[in-house]
């Protein structure tokens, strides 16, 4: 084997046990359950907020970016199913 075989076989990342697996899988839907947790207590929020001040938040740059983030989280919990299943299904 030559030496540069031998580098790309040493960095070959071994797949994750199932132990391993369901870790990662628990973290992740903490992280989500905590987001979705947040936009609703983002939403109670600009329920108690009159209307002049609810549109001057929507206009700003931090309300955008939370738009994107939360649009993300859609998108991350269909990685993290196709994760589970992938682990589960080797």
């Amino acid at each position: 084997m030559t030496d540069e075989a031998t580098n790309i076989t040493e960095t070959v990342v071994p797949e994750p046990e199932p132990d391993q697996a369901e870790l990662a899988h628990s973290i992740i839907e903490s992280l989500l359950e905590h987001t979705r947790i947040v936009s609703d207590l983002i939403a109670v929020m600009a329920q108690a907020l009159d209307q002049d001040t609810t549109k001057a938040l929507t206009l700003t740059a931090q309300w955008q970016s939370y738009l994107l983030l939360f649009l993300g989280v859609f998108h991350t919990r269909k990685d993290v199913e196709k994760f589970v299943e992938m682990m589960k299904n080797p």
